[in-house]
This record gives C-alpha cells, sequence and structure tokens, in this order.
C-alpha cells in the first residue's frame, strides 16, 4: 500500500517525494498540514492565496533508529560556510528510489549546526543550491511542512 496518490512503488517516502516533485516541476515549467494538503496548497487546489508557493519543505527520519535525518553542505559561493539542515525541497525522484534533495535553511539562523528539527529555525526556509543524493529505502517516515515560496 502507498501513501502517494500517483505511485505506487512499494516505498511511501519515495511515492511522496515522486508527487512533490512533480508538482514543483507543474509550477515551475482533509488534515490541515500534511504531504497531501501542502501539495495542494503547492498547486493551488486549496487557496488562491497559494499561487506564490513553490515548495514543500519535508523532514525525512532514518530506518531502524527513526531520528530524523540530517544533511551537510557547503555553497559553492563560500566554501567556508559548511553547514546542516535537517529540512529539504526534492529536486527529482529515480526509478531506483534514489533521490537528489536540497538543504534548505533560514539565512537568519545562526546556527550552523542544529542538533534536532525544533533547534533549526524554519520562519523563512530558502533554497541553498546545496544539493546532496539519498537513498529513500532508507527512511521510514516523512514529515511535510506547509508549502511555502522558498525560490
Amino acid at each position: 500500500m502507498s501513501c502517494g496518490k500517483k505511485f505506487d512503488s512499494g516505498n511511501c517516502v519515495a511515492d511522496i517525494l515522486r508527487e512533490i516533485a512533480d508538482a514543483q516541476s507543474d509550477l515551475l515549467s482533509e488534515c490541515t498540514t500534511s504531504c497531501e494538503q501542502s501539495i495542494a496548497d503547492l498547486l493551488g487546489d486549496t487557496s488562491p492565496s497559494a499561487n506564490n508557493l513553490d515548495t514543500v519543505p519535508f523532514i525525512l527520519y532514518c530506518k531502524g533508529d527513526c531520528k530524523a535525518f540530517k544533511g551537510f553542505g557547503v555553497p559553492v559561493e563560500d566554501l567556508k560556510d559548511a553547514f546542516a539542515s535537517f529540512y529539504f525541497r526534492v529536486k527529482e525522484v529515480g526509478d531506483d528510489n534514489c533521490a537528489v534533495i536540497e538543504l534548505l535553511r533560514d539565512d537568519n539562523d545562526q546556527q550552523d549546526d542544529p542538533c534536532s528539527p525544533v533547534e533549526q529555525k524554519t520562519g523563512e526556509l530558502e533554497v541553498t543550491g546545496v544539493c546532496i543524493t539519498v537513498d529513500l529505502d532508507c527512511f521510514c517516515h516523512i514529515t511535510c511542512l506547509p508549502a511555502i515560496n522558498a525560490l
């Protein structure tokens, strides 16, 4: 059983990320907070004011320890500015359940290595240009945040 509407690969994290990637791609060329609600908001299905939304931020949780996954990266414009983030934007999902995800961060947040998602500010998450490739079979849970304008 899959938790995405369009895909049924047997991996619900991969299916949700494929659905988000499709929705975000479309923008670029019954819960109040859920992955499906964030996708609907992104597509403008729920509110006319949602038209400027371009990103569904999410948190991934690793299998086994079920801890939030933290990505690390260094922006090309400042090789001394390594940072960590628990918040991501999907770029693409391959048929092999590998995904390219972009680290998001709040530029007003001075903490470069948060220890948990609640320690990282989410007020104005922005794209960073820092992308990593992950194996979605390593994750057991995804939490989607409300859709935002991050570009």
